[in-house]
């Protein structure tokens, strides 16, 4: 999973560079979070499965929920970058090539929909995996609302569409780490399960 975000967040950041399209630079540095998250998860499934010592009684099985915080964060940040280019686009509009924006975000749905699956089955008794899970989802969604908006920039020529599409990318992007923040801190405080 790694591997096939880091390959195709490079190529749709590239992509969106040269063709102008907000919606997949902005999609390109979710992915990168994604990326950063996706590590931190699997060093926390490493660290957890260490036995207690006598430094750590529990062992490090509290890794996946310091991960889980820090995917969190990590989303909050793309959110906070995304935003900030997205009204800046507003005000400087540019032409989009709309069936290349489609194109490169239909490989988008197909690497974070395979990634996410790798995933799937044990993201629902461990919250680190539900983390990853949840971003490589949110992700396909992202990149199907961007193929969605290439479309529509085809048939009407409308530059507002790419902007207007980073803003629902935003949304969604918001919306899906609000109740993993929320789990990973009542986790993380030792709150009741």
């Amino acid at each position: 999973a790694v591997g096939l975000n880091v390959v195709f967040t490079i190529g749709e950041f590239i992509a969106g560079t040269l063709i102008g399209s907000i919606a997949l630079v902005a999609d390109a540095g979710h992915n990168l979070s994604d990326v950063l998250a996706l590590i931190l998860a699997w060093i926390a499934s490493v660290l957890a499965t260490r036995a207690p010592s006598v430094r750590y009684t529990y062992g490090l099985k509290s890794s996946s929920i310091l991960a889980a915080i820090a995917n969190a964060a990590l989303l909050w940040v793309a959110v906070g970058g995304i935003l900030f280019e997205t009204i800046r686009r507003f005000s400087d509009p540019a032409p989009v090539a709309g069936g290349l924006v489609m194109a490169v975000a239909a490989g988008g749905i197909l690497v974070n929909g395979i990634s996410a699956l790798l995933f799937a089955k044990g993201s629902k008794s461990d919250l680190n995996l539900r983390a990853a899970f949840l971003h490589l989802m949110a992700d396909a969604a992202v990149s199907a609302a961007v193929v969605i908006a290439g479309l529509l920039i085809v048939w009407t020529g409308k530059t507002w569409i790419d902007p207007t599409t980073s803003l629902l990318v935003t949304a969604v992007i918001a919306i899906s780490s609000w109740g993993l923040t929320k789990d990973a801190l009542h986790m993380g405080m030792l709150g009741v399960p």
